[in-house]
């Protein structure tokens, strides 16, 4: 075994790391831009460097970094508006190191596990970032796979850097601004079944109910699928109901622009007869009327921070199979559609 102080020709990041008495993750951070990182983590991880002689090794890392020149992106749905900020924060970082962005729509390709081993293959780009979490892990699991970093979705057994946003605080933000208007009768539209981003955003939803007391009921519990048609369906549900919510929290802005779309031609008011809220800030949601209560994400922020986690896997500062994930923090933004419960 390795002693804590003693230089080693083949030391990981992972013993960086706990001389240093930090994450694997604030060694990248400390190692690719120590700007950001105070003195006190700075010195430490620098002098834990030394002491295990992982310099050395970044250094001889750094030698095979970049054959292709490019890294591709996996999204489920390119024409999707959410991912067009991820898209360009992940550019602005890549831009910088000469790298280019290749993109391929898994939406379109899901149901082609050829085409989906040939992007995931290092004669195609020197590394990945994935933001569909419904891909199949063993596809990224074969030796000729190139580096991965997850993006907003977690693929369930692939091991790999993440970048996530705190998608349970921001459900929990929405309930208790709800609450503090007086709403207590709160319905819950979530996103697909076996999605990181619906388990996060139903336990945030769950934890604040029950931090208010408030029991959430069976028949104001509807599942989307992140589509306007999604929302639509569920505002069929609603308006079944003899007995309405007064609010309804919806896991994504796409989702409650149809929900509201069809409220409003049943002839319900927002948010005089039910209020409405979304999670992403998407463009379109201060364009409605009335504009959207959201939950930003910020999304430039989260790809600018899975690029920059990609870029230390390539240089040799951030090991590939690092699970340390990177949460973004997230902002209510309190607009029109929400307002005080009758």
């Amino acid at each position: 075994m390795m002693n804590d102080r003693t230089p080693h020709p083949t030391a990981r990041i992972s013993d960086v790391a706990r001389l240093a008495k930090v994450s694997t993750a604030t060694v990248s951070r400390t190692l690719s831009n120590p700007a950001i990182v105070s003195e006190k983590t700075r010195t430490a991880v620098l002098s834990a460097v030394q002491a295990t002689g992982y310099s050395a090794n970044v250094v001889a890392r750094n030698l095979r970094r970049q054959r292709t020149g490019g890294v591709m992106v996996l999204a489920p749905n390119l024409a999707n508006p959410f991912f067009s900020e991820i898209l360009a924060g992940m550019s602005d970082v890549l831009h910088e190191e000469d790298i280019n962005l290749i993109l391929a729509d898994t939406q379109v390709d899901i149901r082609s596990r050829r085409r989906l081993i040939g992007f995931a293959d290092r004669s195609r780009a020197d590394g990945l970032m994935i933001l569909d979490g419904r891909l199949d892990p063993t596809l990224f699991q074969r030796p000729q796979c190139p580096p991965v970093v997850q993006v907003c979705e977690v693929v369930e057994g692939l091991h790999s850097p993440r970048v996530v946003v705190d998608n349970a605080s921001g459900t929990a933000a929405v309930v208790d601004h709800l609450v503090e208007l007086g709403h207590r009768r709160i319905a819950h539209l979530s996103g697909p079944d076996r999605n990181s981003l619906t388990s996060g955003r139903e336990r945030g939803f769950s934890s604040a109910m029950a931090r208010h007391g408030l029991a959430p009921r069976a028949e104001w519990s509807f599942r989307g699928d992140f589509t306007l048609a999604g929302g639509e369906a569920a505002a069929a549900r609603i308006l079944a109901l003899s007995a309405r919510p007064s609010a309804i929290v919806c896991d994504n802005d796409e989702m409650a622009c149809g929900l509201m779309s069809a409220l409003h031609r049943a002839g319900l008011s927002i948010p005089g007869d039910i209020s409405v809220t979304g999670f992403d800030d998407i463009e379109l949601s201060r364009h409605l009327t009335p504009a959207l209560t959201t939950i930003r994400q910020p999304r430039r922020i989260v790809g600018r921070a899975a690029a920059a986690r990609l870029i230390a896997i390539l240089s040799g500062t951030l090991d590939e199979k690092d699970e340390d994930n990177e949460v973004i923090p997230v902002e209510l933004v309190i607009r029109g559609s929400t307002g005080p419960a009758r």
